[in-house]
């Protein structure tokens, strides 16, 4: 019995040491499989592919530092990798010194790598994911206390140290060419083991796994203004480049691994995109080694096509501030001009000595409002009625809004002088006074209210589309033009102030055609979410959501063709008339 508790005594005084050894082991094969993978990505950086030649010496000079760090390391690997992984760490170390073909030391980094990670307990152990997608907020935090003082508050490497350090200064961390082929791993790895030879300390024991993906995740985010979600799907993009370029199928693995920290955002708004992505990534993993240029072409254009789709589904966030501002002008400009007309009518009557009839026109002006909510109902009913294709019309009602908004700005730029606006509408009046029928009078004051009501619907509901859920900004944008027109009646009626007509048709007409701008590219992402129409990616082209810009043929084609338009219809609207213009009245008070 007594050496029965002897024998536990030891084993317990064992069991710590042996458990910190095993701890110690596994930190090192992370720091080596690290080293010498950032090692092989460097030394492809500054070597020409057939190799022996350098491009960037500074490149080369890091791999080996790498190298040479990895090789310090490797005493306190697992007993079952150490000797053969002490001759691939030479043999690696030699081929750069001869200046070997990156993609061969790239071979020879993997099957290190590969052994390694064997012996140490295999992928999930060396070198585990995130469970969880990590947090942009948290990495901002980490940053700020461990790199800011070099890196600067944007990463541009401006930090207040930076210029008092010795050797290289802090990389640029916003600049694409700089990050652009840096994957969110390569990040953490460098951060984990830091660089040798520069400033750049290592924090694989100073932090924990989590806090260092949220460092990488806000690193690789600097260069895409902060955004995570576009650094991930800019990251996919390459590693699918990459995976077919070089015909791997763990590149492929690594882009779907990648694209999965927003699979399930993707799925919880449009299940049917993510799992069309899911088949074409297993097209991808089961098909990049052995496909020809053909499927491989087609592979990568249904991936790029689908990946262009589900960034729209969740990264695009209409700023409120435009929505308001977009929901204000809508309601004030179409308001304004109702309220304009119909004054412009009563006036009219007034100065032709027919006061009494313009009941007529304010029957007319009552009827055209209460068929424009009816016209709401009805549009409303119809998208009820067709859930299955209201991602259709939606789409439809996008592009029809920006083609009327786009008529509508060119309709206001050629009433841009009063004098045009005067002589617009004493024609209409005068031609329904002669009639001598009170129903011309009336059907002159509904259609003009009404067309401002059916456009003001049109345009809302593109609007209220282009919000998605985000609809409160153009419900307050509502409220506040509404309080907007109030004043103008009061303005332009009680106080008998004139409304200065030249800036603003010429505010309302430039934001008229913004919108237009806006719901053209917004309407064919729609069309081309329900694969209504193509959608072919033009890659370098930019992404600005804001103003409806998407990196597709598309939807930048029909935006070229409205700006085209747009010179043709301001230079015919502005161009020098010879005749005479009719005098300016006043016509603009109530």
């Amino acid at each position: 019995m007594r050496s029965l508790r002897i024998v536990l005594v030891i084993a317990a005084c064992l069991a710590q040491p042996l458990a910190g050894q095993a701890a110690d082991s596994l930190a090192l094969a992370r720091r080596v499989v690290a080293a010498a993978s950032l090692a092989a990505k460097e030394y492809a950086l500054g070597v020409a592919p057939a190799g022996g030649q350098i491009t960037q010496p500074e490149e080369v000079e890091e791999a080996r530092l790498f190298i040479q760090q990895a090789h310090f390391d490797i005493a306190g690997l697992p007993q079952a990798a150490r000797a053969s992984s002490e001759r691939t760490i030479l043999l690696i170390a030699s081929m750069l010194d001869s200046l070997a073909p990156p993609d061969a030391v790239s071979r020879v980094t993997d099957s290190l790598v590969a052994g390694i990670t064997a012996a140490a307990g295999g992928p999930k152990v060396v070198e585990p994911l995130p469970a969880t997608p990590p947090s942009l907020q948290r990495g901002a935090v980490v940053f700020r206390e461990r790199c800011i003082q070099c890196h600067g508050e944007s990463g541009r490497g401006d930090g207040p140290k930076a210029k008092s350090l010795e050797g290289p200064p802090p990389a640029n961390l916003a600049d694409h060419a700089v990050m652009g082929d840096k994957s969110l791993l390569d990040i953490f790895r460098r951060i984990s083991v830091g660089t040798p030879g520069t400033a750049m300390p290592e924090f694989g024991e100073d932090l924990s796994d989590d806090d260092r993906w949220a460092a990488a995740s806000y690193v690789a985010a600097l260069q895409y203004g902060g955004s995570a979600t576009a650094a991930i799907f800019a990251a996919v993009r390459h590693q699918i480049d990459s995976a077919l370029s070089q015909r791997s199928d763990k590149i492929a693995v690594d882009a779907y691994m990648t694209f999965e920290q927003v699979e399930t955002s993707i799925r919880a708004k449009n299940p049917g995109l993510a799992s069309e992505l899911e088949g074409n990534f297993a097209w991808l993993r089961t098909r990049t080694v052995k496909a020809d240029q053909e499927e491989r072409h087609t592979i990568r254009e249904r991936l790029l096509a689908g990946l262009e789709r589900a960034e729209r589904v969740v990264a695009d966030r209409p700023s409120g501030m435009s929505l308001f501002v977009s929901s204000f002008f809508l309601l004030v400009r179409e308001g304004f001009e109702a309220i304009l007309i119909v004054a412009a009518l009563m006036t009219f009557l007034s100065k032709a000595g027919a006061p009494e009839r313009r009941r007529e026109v304010a029957r007319g002006a009552w009827l055209a409002v209460a068929a424009s909510v009816l016209t709401w109902v009805l549009v409303e009913l119809l998208f009820q009625m067709t859930p299955g294709g209201r991602e259709l019309i939606e789409g439809a009602t996008m592009l029809l809004a920006a083609v009327v908004l786009f008529y509508v700005s060119y309709w206001l730029l050629s009433k841009i002088e009063a004098a045009k606006w005067t002589a617009f509408v004493r024609g209409k009046m005068q031609s329904a006074l002669s009639s001598g029928s009170g129903m011309a009078l009336s059907a002159v004051a509904f259609l003009a209210v009404y067309r401002e009501g059916f456009e003001t619907i049109l345009f809302y509901k593109a609007l209220f589309t282009s919000a998605g859920a985000t609809g409160v900004p153009v419900i307050a944008g509502i409220a506040v033009g509404a309080i907007g027109l109030v004043a103008i009646y009061v303005i332009v009626n009680q106080l008998g102030l004139h409304v200065a007509m030249k800036p603003f048709f010429a505010v309302t007409g430039l934001m008229l055609y913004y919108m237009a701008f806006v719901f053209a590219g917004k309407g064919i992402a729609e069309l081309q979410g329900v694969a209504a129409i193509p959608l072919t990616v033009i890659e370098g082209a930019p992404r600005i959501p804001v103003f409806g810009i998407y990196p597709t043929l598309e939807s930048l084609l029909a935006q070229g063709v409205l700006l085209v338009l747009a010179v043709v219809a301001a230079v015919w609207a502005l161009r020098p008339r010879t005749s005479g213009a009719p005098s300016q009245g006043d016509l603009l008070r109530s």
